[in-house]
């Protein structure tokens, strides 16, 4: 059964209600000390004790402002740490030059208006230029607080995920001198295979060096962290050229790739996987076979990869990564190299095509 989100976690307008209640408490606090210190002050001047706690001589004298102060900072929130998420702190900072002033006069000038709408008072003449100077000093204490929050979680978030990567390299590693064992045996064996088959069966011959070559890489991809794209093709297209023996005619295939790309980094192991998907899930129940075409292109200083197929398709295209490891493998992959993931969409006029960028 999927767990139920705290309340708390809940968001209402965009924000956490934890983080909502924190705002809130916020402001008043700071109203509230506004507040004492007009009424402190004020004594010098009024006959008579004045009370902190009347209402409506708060909301006179505070209460409306840091209404409509709240209220004003929410677009400004909402820009900054949401819609200008991926911006870094120092563009934010240079964005502040111009939504200072926006929010103070825009302040002031809602201020003023509904103060006069509802009969409450305001400073007037010379006086009022402690309404330009308080918001804007309010404004950088509370941007202040908020971007240091927000810089807290990620880091917290960065942290997470270093710990994350930590652990899934300690694994991986662990996997990979446990699978060194079996590639690294059998590319011995199949090597002994193939000197013991007669010449006159060199087709044979040809196969069993085609799959030792797939295991020498196979091994090598447990070793390096990356391959030169030029070599992870090489792994493909020798997998393919197996399973065309399998397919014969039934089976197509196109890769488009320029060959300035090939020299480019990637992952070993990263395409045999969602081919190999392509063929087993899309391709194999069909009996005139079908097309794989991969294609690879650079566009804004990424490689965008395709890899698409015209077998049966997906229609539940969330339940594909339940059913294999290969694809889930690849998936976390990407996620933790790059925080990229796989999309999978439909192939027109059929199949399927997984695409995805580093």
């Amino acid at each position: 059964m999927e767990a139920t989100q705290p309340f708390y976690k809940k968001r209402c307008l965009g924000i956490k209600i934890e983080e909502l209640v924190i705002f809130i408490v916020f402001y008043l606090f700071w109203a509230f000390a506004y507040h004492c210190a007009i009424t402190f002050n004020s004594r010098a001047w009024n006959e008579g004790e004045v009370s902190l706690f009347d209402l409506s001589r708060f909301m006179d004298s505070v209460g409306l402002d840091y209404i409509l102060k709240a209220i004003l900072t929410y677009p400004f929130w909402w820009l900054l740490i949401r819609k200008l998420k991926h911006w870094n702190y120092n563009k934010k900072i240079l964005l502040h030059f111009i939504l200072l002033p926006t929010f103070v006069i825009g302040w002031q000038q809602l201020y003023y208006f509904t103060s006069e709408l509802v009969g409450y008072g305001h400073l007037q003449g010379p006086a009022s230029a402690w309404d330009i100077y308080i918001p804007a000093l309010f404004y950088t204490l509370q941007f202040g607080i908020i971007h240091s929050y927000n810089y807290y979680l990620e880091n917290q978030q960065k942290i997470r995920l270093e710990g994350e990567l930590k652990t899934a390299a300690l694994k991986s590693e662990l996997s990979a001198l446990k699978a060194q064992l079996n590639p690294h045996f059998l590319y011995n064996i199949f090597n002994t295979i193939s000197a013991s088959v007669p010449p006159e069966n060199e087709k044979t011959r040809h196969l069993i060096a085609e799959l030792s070559d797939l295991f020498r890489y196979q091994l090598k991809a447990s070793q390096v962290e990356k391959v030169p794209l030029r070599e992870e093709l090489g792994f493909v297209n020798k997998y393919l050229d197996l399973e065309k023996e399998r397919f014969q005619e039934r089976l197509t295939v196109e890769v488009n790739v320029d060959e300035n790309l090939k020299s480019e980094m990637v992952p070993p192991m990263l395409l045999q996987p969602l081919v190999e998907n392509s063929i087993k899930h899309g391709l194999a129940s069909l009996i005139e076979g079908g097309k794989i075409s991969i294609s690879i292109f650079k566009k804004n200083d990424k490689l965008h990869f395709e890899i698409a197929d015209t077998g049966v398709g997906i229609k539940d295209k969330n339940s594909v990564f339940e059913q294999g490891i290969g694809l889930t493998n690849t998936k976390l992959r990407l996620e933790k190299m790059y925080q990229s993931t796989l999309s999978l969409s439909d192939n027109l006029p059929q199949g399927l095509k997984i695409s995805f960028t580093i």
